[in-house]
């Protein structure tokens, strides 16, 4: 723990990006997307929309409203890291424009969800030239005179030979209490001189703003600033607050939020590092935050790919039974930073083609299954927004024969007969994936007659057996449908959930490379009651945790689809050993993600248990099940090994 902590909440993301249209364009789009969430109507289900019907009014509203922003788009050839990131945020999400800047070198726009007390993302763009300095599609007119320096173009190419020419994510922006803008300052001046930005930022009497550099480029003092990312710390009166448009000279602009889209929150920011201790260090020695959760190289691992990763963030002082207080609180703050351990996976080329940086940031939702479910249908009609990660169907469940005898109360070779007639029937695959949307009636065709109705039951069961093992009658069918239809993350600690999910890269102007992208999750907090007043026990800050069983999950589906990738150029060069080994690396990492899921789960448990053993102040406990964590640890450090032989040795054999 830290002598003295910042008061802090979370404010906003800042994004250099190579290029804006005008906001009128962009508002044009709003109000089509506006007339068009008046037409979409919800499937026969339920749960989602109705995408054929959805498709039709989309077209059919170019009569009124044109191609506003983004020409008309086949949602079939949908590439996700080559559109307009505020296109997609409206689209994907529907967030709106709400403010605006214009200046002599950029223009900016801030874009956020209907909370005005939600996510607020700048994105900020050059009037003449993109981020790698090269001409936009259009250039800009020219605004009035600069007067607010955030807004400045020299800050966009600083950041830009920083990061390679690349666009991202620029600042992190806090709020901070009275009075500690001075105490932050007058401690990274004495711990960190190396990372204050140099000149005055902006400041009035009742407004202070305060930047510093993030990172080093090495080690802590000893090597110089990282240029690139900037944390932004902001102290403003009350006076002020009612009427700041998230940062000085951001104008108000009007909009309308239509009835699909839900407010999302700021929960977490990530950042790839070099030194992953040298800036836990420093945010310890200037603002006071300290590691919350650490995830060693055994868990972070796919194939010769390794990391380490380590969740820094605040004490908030949140204190609330209520689940809506703490879906919007501002006030728990984790910046989880990684480093590579490997000179392969994602982690080391992020660092290598683009620099340090904010790898991703995750937006809390209420409902993440309605919101990814919106998300995909909108792109599905309109052909823009956002899409999401792979991940495989192996990870929510599959229907293997001796589980399935067990679960039935079968003989295992008579499960194995049903599993052969069920892959005839093409009701499953042999990797033992059900059909998402197979019925009782299919099953049972496909059996032999007489078969009791319950193994109809085990079958289906096997599309999300996984989950249920952890969620069991909590959830419905269809919700686990929806769930593994939309490819999302559970993870479990304790009583509590976490959902997850991941979208694809963004912001890329050339497929195939490395980029930032959004995450999106949902607390599913206890009802615990407090055996001391018997009324709802307090929501701890960041229930559900940062889903330990899930970020292998992620580390492996990151490798797998870029072997995906990989396949699909091979495919298309003809090259038929370049096909058949990114086929066996996508083996590889699936085949490590099944073994790999029951010690995450064992892990994940011990450190729910040690958590509460600590807070009870049962020591031997603790002992015990800091213990086990080790010994789940160490598994997964050895089969990591196992499996990074596997790939040298493909490597090797395909020299």
């Amino acid at each position: 723990m830290a002598e003295w902590q910042a008061t802090m909440k979370f404010s906003h993301l800042h994004y250099y990006i190579d290029y804006l249209k005008t906001v009128e364009e962009y508002k044009r789009l709003e109000d089509k997307l506006n007339d068009f969430a008046k037409l979409v109507v919800r499937s026969a289900d339920g749960l989602g929309y109705d995408v054929e019907a959805g498709r039709a009014a989309w077209l059919g509203l170019k009569a009124k409203h044109g191609e506003p922003s983004f020409a008309e788009m086949d949602p079939e050839k949908f590439s996700p890291g080559a559109q307009d990131l505020v296109e997609q945020s409206l689209v994907g999400v529907g967030w709106r424009i709400t403010g605006q800047h214009s200046g002599p070198g950029s223009s900016s726009v801030l874009v956020t969800g209907p909370d005005p007390d939600g996510v607020h993302l700048i994105y900020t763009a050059l009037n003449e030239k993109r981020v790698d300095g090269s001409e936009p599609p259009s250039k800009r007119a020219r605004g009035p005179d600069e007067e607010f320096d955030h807004f400045n173009p020299a800050h966009v190419e600083r950041f830009s030979k920083a990061h390679n020419g690349r666009q991202g994510c620029a600042v992190l922006g806090f709020v901070v209490a009275n009075g500690e803008v001075a105490t932050i300052r007058q401690r990274y001046t004495e711990k960190h001189p190396k990372l204050v930005v140099p000149g005055e930022r902006y400041t009035k009497s009742s407004l202070k703003m305060f930047e510093v550099f993030a990172y080093y480029k090495g080690e802590k003092n000893v090597s110089d600033a990282d240029e690139g990312t900037i944390l932004r710390f902001i102290e403003v009166s009350a006076a002020d607050a009612s009427s700041l448009q998230v940062l000085p000279g951001l104008k108000k602009v009007d909009a309308a939020h239509d009835r699909t889209t839900k407010p999302a929150y700021h929960d977490h920011w990530v950042s790839n590092v070099v030194s992953r201790t040298g800036f836990l260090d420093t945010l310890n020695e200037t603002i006071g935050f300290f590691p919350q959760v650490e995830f060693n190289a055994g868990v972070v691992a796919a194939g010769e790919a390794q990391i380490e990763s380590t969740v820094t963030g605040n004490v908030s002082g949140l204190k609330t039974a209520d689940k809506k207080v703490a879906l919007q609180d501002p006030t728990q703050i984790f910046l989880p930073t990684n480093n590579a351990l490997s000179e392969v996976g994602h982690v080391t080329l992020f660092l290598r083609e683009i620099g340090q940086g904010i790898q991703h940031v995750a937006s809390r939702v209420e409902n993440l299954p309605e919101h990814v479910q919106r998300t995909n249908d909108f792109r599905k009609m309109t052909g823009a927004g956002f899409s999401f990660l792979n991940i495989p169907r192996s990870y929510y469940g599959r229907l293997l024969a001796k589980t399935f005898a067990k679960d039935a109360g079968i003989e295992v070779p008579v499960a194995e007969s049903y599993i052969a007639s069920l892959c005839k029937a093409e009701v499953m695959d042999k990797a033992g994936i059900v059909n998402l949307d197979a019925t009782t009636e299919q099953v049972m065709a496909a059996l032999p007659a007489g078969t009791p109705s319950i193994v109809a039951k085990h079958v289906l069961m096997a599309r999300y057996s996984a989950l249920y093992a952890l969620l069991r009658d909590n959830v419905s069918e269809a919700e686990y449908l929806r769930i593994v239809r939309n490819k999302i993350l559970v993870d479990i600690q304790g009583d509590d959930l976490l959902y997850q999910i991941f979208t694809c890269k963004l912001m890329l102007r050339d497929a195939g490379h490395e980029g930032h992208f959004f995450e999106f999750i949902q607390r599913v907090c206890s009802d615990k009651i407090d055996p001391a007043t018997g009324k709802p026990a307090k929501i701890k800050p960041g229930c559900g945790g940062f889903g330990i069983r899930n970020f292998l999950t992620l580390f492996l589906s990151i490798e797998a689809s870029k072997a995906i990738a990989q396949r699909t150029e091979a495919e298309q060069a003809g090259n038929a050993k370049g096909v058949a080994m990114s086929q066996r690396m996508l083996e590889i990492f699936t085949d490590q993600l099944d073994e790999s899921n029951p010690v995450l789960t064992a892990i994940s448990d011990a450190m729910t248990a040690e958590g509460d053993a600590k807070d009870r102040g049962d020591k031997a406990e603790e002992t015990r099940q800091a213990a086990l964590k080790a010994k789940g640890n160490e598994e997964l450090r050895a089969m990591s090994g196992r499996y990074n032989n596997m790939m040298k040795e493909l490597r090797k054999a395909n020299a």
